[in-house]
């Protein structure tokens, strides 16, 4: 079977910018396939490369009778926006605290708080 009808499916492609110290460049990732990953430059550079690398990661699994796994189903319906978290009464009251000093609401705070810790952006 060939590789290229795999490449017209809607994965999903992570892309990060890094900087090892060398100077800054892009990582891709592909969520769908375990250890598909390249990178460039620039952002388009990125996108090319892993590309190829999917393209060689479908094929090796192709020819080596392994499974392909199908891009993520995403549900937007799944995700309200609203979870529930516990933690430790000291870690609300610190959270709480710190949300007050930056005059914005706990929610607000601990929203951007998050935000930040995985990279997300509007």
């Amino acid at each position: 079977m060939n590789a290229e009808p795999w490449l017209e499916r809607p994965y999903h492609i992570r892309l990060q910018q890094r900087d090892d110290g060398d100077g800054a460049y892009w990582f891709a990732t592909v969520e769908e396939l375990p250890g598909c990953m390249s990178d460039g430059d620039t952002e388009a550079e990125a996108l090319a490369s892993v590309r190829d690398a999917m393209h060689g990661w479908i094929s090796a699994a192709l020819e080596a009778g392994r499974p392909i796994p199908e891009p993520r189903d995403d549900e937007p319906a799944r995700y309200s926006g609203q979870f529930r978290v516990r933690l430790p009464s000291g870690l609300h009251k610190a959270l709480a605290d710190e949300a007050r000093r930056e005059g914005v609401s706990l929610n607000h705070f601990v929203s951007s708080a998050l935000s930040g810790a995985v990279g997300w952006r509007h």
